[in-house]
Order: structure tokens, then C-alpha cells, then sequence
């Protein structure tokens, strides 16, 4: 993920800061043929090149109530980014309905709808955020929803994206879905050190291939052979070294012993 953060101080939105406990994330696509996070974003960074004079960075853009989390989009560079244009916690103007105190919600500029690659792109980077967003708030795939699905629910109004957009390019939200959580256990696995490793695989091996620390530990049925194990000195638990032994290497042991035992007679 390409992340840069350039809050829109001059929304009102902003002005009003008011802050929710995230529960979903809402993904949206805005609607216009302008892929340009510039379009939106302003001031210029460096990075986003000249700003239009129609983009968010005022008090109603457009004259409408309208503000979000982040934009996804094009650099001037014509490489993509996210952009974060509210703190993640600000209670953003974009579901048109309760969503609003409930959602982070963020923007995919849309360009003509056409571009396989541009969508690859943008797609990518919302698989990316929306990962990244769970992880920071201990949500899971199931907690993401677009515009339209927000609508069928009841808790945002009637708009199409991005279901509009996605099936152009053989994707839906149950594909977006799946790719965000098949990314969060693949960052699950990168976060597996050795010795969160050790600590599972121990938990393990005592459930599975306990030890048995002295006779009392072992199995009635098992209690004779290991008796006479530990009398010959094949095993310890002399009362002097402790016995101190685990299930698998008990269970190999003794089955020796009954082999034994049947070719001696």
C-alpha cells in the first residue's frame, strides 16, 4: 500500500470532529470520470500535482455534505496511492445513513470504467487498505461492505457503487472479500515469530505427547510394563532420577518390550 496522509482540514466534516468506534469499513467509488486523487486532495504535496479548484479541501464541496476517510487514485506520476484525508476514527459524510457512526469510509476514483489495469490497480490498493484497517481496528473481511450493500442493509442511501464497476472487471464484493482475507492470514503467518512459534508448538506436544513426570502420571494399562522398564534401567525412575518421560517414547518402549517379551518364550 502506497499511504500518504493529507487531511482536509477546511471540510466541515473536520471542523465538526466527531469520533466513533470503527466497526466496517463502507468502500465507495466516486461516481466521475477522473482517476486524479488531485480531483479531490488538496493542497498540492509534491506528489499530487495542481489541485482542482472543485476538490474537497473547503467547507462544502460542491455545496454538498460530503467528506471521507481516504481516496484511492492516481499520483501525477500516474502511480496509484492512498490518500487519508480524515483520522480513521473521525465520523465521516459518506453513507447517507447510520453507517456514518459505524464505517471508515473511503473513495476509488473512477476513470471510464474500461481500464483493466487502472482497475487492477486501484482494486489492489482497497485489498490493501481494507487489511490494513482490520488489522488496526481487530476487524475481519466480514466487516466490509460498498455503498450499495450499505443501502440493501438500510443504513446508507440508495447509491450503486461500487457493484456499478467491480462485475465489469469479474470482480463483486464477495471476490474483494475474500482477497482482504486471504491477505490477513497471510500477514498472520509473516507475524508468526519462533517464539510465538515454540510457545504453540509446546501448547501442542503437552496436549498431544504429554509428559509423564513419575509412574502416577502413567496409564493403568501401561503401569506394568513401566514398572519393569524402569527395574531392568531401560527407563529412569529409580526414585533416584526422576521418570520424566513422554507418552510416544513410553509407548515405543513398551511395545518393544511385549515384542521382546513374546519371542523369549
Amino acid at each position: 500500500m502506497n499511504l500518504h496522509q493529507c487531511f482536509l482540514t477546511q471540510n466541515n466534516c473536520y471542523k465538526a470532529g466527531r469520533t466513533i468506534v470503527p466497526q466496517g469499513i463502507m468502500v465507495h467509488s466516486t461516481g466521475a470520470s477522473n482517476p486524479n486523487l488531485r480531483r479531490y486532495i488538496g493542497p498540492d504535496d509534491g506528489l499530487l500535482g495542481p489541485v482542482s479548484s472543485e476538490n474537497w479541501n473547503t467547507a462544502i464541496p460542491g455545496g454538498l455534505e460530503v467528506c471521507v476517510n481516504a481516496f484511492i487514485g492516481k499520483l501525477k506520476d500516474g502511480s496509484i496511492a492512498t490518500y487519508q484525508t480524515l483520522p480513521w476514527n473521525m465520523r465521516g459524510w459518506h453513507a447517507g445513513g447510520s453507517a456514518n457512526d459505524t464505517h471508515i469510509g473511503f473513495e476509488i476514483c473512477e476513470d471510464g470504467l474500461s481500464d483493466k489495469e487502472y482497475f487492477n490497480a486501484v482494486y489492489k490498493e482497497a485489498v490493501e487498505l481494507c487489511t490494513y484497517l482490520c488489522k488496526l481496528y481487530g476487524l475481519t473481511e466480514q466487516n466490509i461492505i460498498c455503498h450499495s450493500e450499505g443501502y440493501t442493509l438500510g443504513i446508507a442511501s440508495n447509491h450503486a457503487d461500487v457493484m456499478h464497476w467491480f462485475p465489469r472487471h469479474g470482480k463483486s464484493m464477495d471476490t474483494f472479500r475474500a482477497a482482504v482475507k486471504a491477505a490477513l492470514i497471510e500477514q498472520e503467518d509473516e507475524d508468526m515469530t519462533q517464539d510465538t512459534f515454540n510457545k504453540l508448538m509446546n501448547a501442542w506436544q503437552e496436549q498431544s505427547d504429554p509428559i509423564y513426570k513419575t509412574m502416577d502420571d502413567v496409564p493403568a494399562y501401561w503401569k506394568d510394563d513401566a514398572a519393569e522398564l524402569v527395574e531392568a534401567g531401560a527407563i529412569k525412575g529409580n526414585g533416584v532420577h526422576s521418570f520424566g518421560i513422554r507418552q510416544s517414547t513410553l509407548k515405543a518402549a513398551i511395545i518393544c518390550k511385549r515384542y521382546a517379551d513374546n519371542i523369549c518364550r
